[in-house]
């Protein structure tokens, strides 16, 4: 048992960080109620934590390439748990908007190194069931959210959705104690400083822009210019990262289509599966009219059977090639969220159940591949860069379907959060939603079974170069 201690110890961080990223959805209204909040600043009480994970998780992961990822790791729990105690402890909402970006600082730093420790300490069957066990608990993160938050805020208050994580992040540091990740930091290189700024200009533009679009309008001028200007910010890390000796990312990495295609497969797979239970759970709330917890419950058959998937997933599904779990487990996503069409004005909460059990079982069967396939297609030494740069693109993906996803459901119903939309037009938007996010499960679904098994692997060639290998050669052990 000692030797899946270190396996407990990041789970419990997966968990604790992931589950963060939708907790707050729930407890929105009370969380207004007591500061006095406008919905803007819930926004972005919600946006700026994941804006922060996602901007910084790949400066995290070339970070813990140098100095280590246990280093990377234990420091990420600590700055997350005192940003949790800051949080539950804020008097307004200024305080609580900032103490949430700091929370996503050291959750970039827990996610980007997570994948790697395991990588690194277990091989064969038990990475396999590593994998599938960390799986679990990202499949089941996002959606127990809802259900944790509806539980703590209707019985204890909102402040403890955030000191809950006190205990959790206490655990996990003990626990980490067992955590050697059997790696050897390449040295005291310069972290990739402009990088760093140009990518997280970059996001931080890109997702201001569709937020401000999705609340002013396409033709705004404000939310025009984010957009322009964080698509140049965009070219401007490419120009700067092509430029670097050591990068926060190595384009050349994505000569390989293989690392291209799983980049994509982990945005695709936020995307379509997670970002529209925000708008499921405001649903139930606002038009079923349930309470906080009984919201959160509606997304429990998406949890359960994710965590089934995952945690099975690992045993069952050794040696199975990755193109086919990660493939296959998009178009399940793809057809749950076309199930998710048959919602209409008079549906209760039941009418969504089908679409969520077949979501999980595509969650389930895809997140633990994605993380341990992009693990084989890249050199030792680019373990936190790729890990960096896979959690990346999920929390990407979903940080810019969330602003889209809204603008689509105000498009249908004009009143998202208010409560004045009419049940026959907030079913309009849901069902808009579903179509949207089945489209790109499909699209990258179909990318992944047919790219995955033709492309080159990357492999480590000098100090510098990478060269491509068949992979027909390679073992993706997931």
């Amino acid at each position: 048992m000692r030797k899946w201690l270190p396996l407990l110890a990041v789970s419990l961080s997966t968990l604790m960080l992931l589950i963060d990223i939708t907790i707050v959805s729930i407890a929105a209204p009370a969380l207004a109620r007591d500061l006095h909040a406008s919905f803007a600043a819930l926004q972005w009480t919600v946006d700026l934590y994941v804006l922060a994970l996602a901007a910084l998780l790949m400066a995290a992961g070339s970070l813990a390439d140098r100095i280590g990822h246990r280093r990377v790791f234990v420091a990420g729990l600590v700055v997350f748990a005192a940003a949790s105690l800051a949080c539950g402890l804020a008097p307004g909402t200024g305080s609580l908007i900032a103490a949430r970006g700091v929370q996503g600082l050291g959750a970039a730093a827990m996610y980007a190194t997570n994948a790697a420790l395991l990588g690194l300490t277990y091989s064969g069957r038990d990475r396999s069931v590593a994998f599938g066990i960390w799986g679990a608990a990202n499949g089941a993160a996002a959606a127990a959210g809802p259900i944790l938050g509806g539980l703590l805020t209707e019985h204890v208050g909102w402040r403890a959705i955030f000191l809950v994580n006190l205990p959790v992040a206490a655990a996990a540091l003990l626990l980490a104690r067992h955590v050697t990740g059997h790696t050897r930091p390449r040295g005291a290189g310069r972290l990739d400083r402009p990088g760093v700024v140009s990518f997280t200009a970059a996001a931080s533009l890109l997702v201001y822009g569709l937020i401000r679009a999705g609340d002013a309008g396409w033709s705004d001028r404000l939310a025009v210019a984010a957009l322009v200007l964080g698509g140049l910010a965009a070219l401007g890390f490419v120009a700067v990262e092509l430029r670097q000796r050591e990068p926060m990312l190595d384009l050349r990495l994505f000569r390989a289509s293989a690392f291209s295609v799983l980049m994509l497969a982990a945005a695709a797979l936020t995307a379509s599966a997670f970002a529209g239970l925000v708008f499921v759970s405001v649903w139930a709330q606002t038009v079923l009219r349930l309470d906080a917890m009984d919201a959160g419950l509606v997304l429990a058959p998406m949890a359960v059977v994710a965590f089934v998937v995952a945690g099975a997933g690992g045993r069952l599904l050794h040696g199975v090639p990755a193109r086919l779990s990660i493939g296959g487990g998009l178009l399940l996503i793809g057809a749950g969220d076309a199930l998710g069409l048959l919602i209409g004005p008079g549906s209760g909460w039941p009418a969504v159940v089908p679409a969520l059990v077949v979501v999980g079982v595509g969650v389930g069967l895809s997140t633990p591949v994605i993380a341990s396939a992009t693990l084989a297609v890249v050199p030792p030494a680019r373990a936190g860069m790729a890990n960096g740069a896979s959690n990346t693109f999920r929390q990407l993906g979903y940080a810019l379907a969330l602003p889209v996803f809204a603008t689509v459901l105000a498009g249908a119903s004009g009143d998202v959060l208010g409560g004045g939309a009419s049940p026959a037009a907030f079913a309009d938007g849901l069902d808009r939603i579903f179509a949207v996010s089945a489209a790109i499960a499909f699209v990258g679904g179909f990318a992944v079974l047919t790219l995955l098994r033709t492309t080159t692997v990357v492999r480590e060639s000098d100090d510098r170069g990478l060269t491509t290998a068949d992979p027909r050669t390679a073992t993706i052990d997931a």
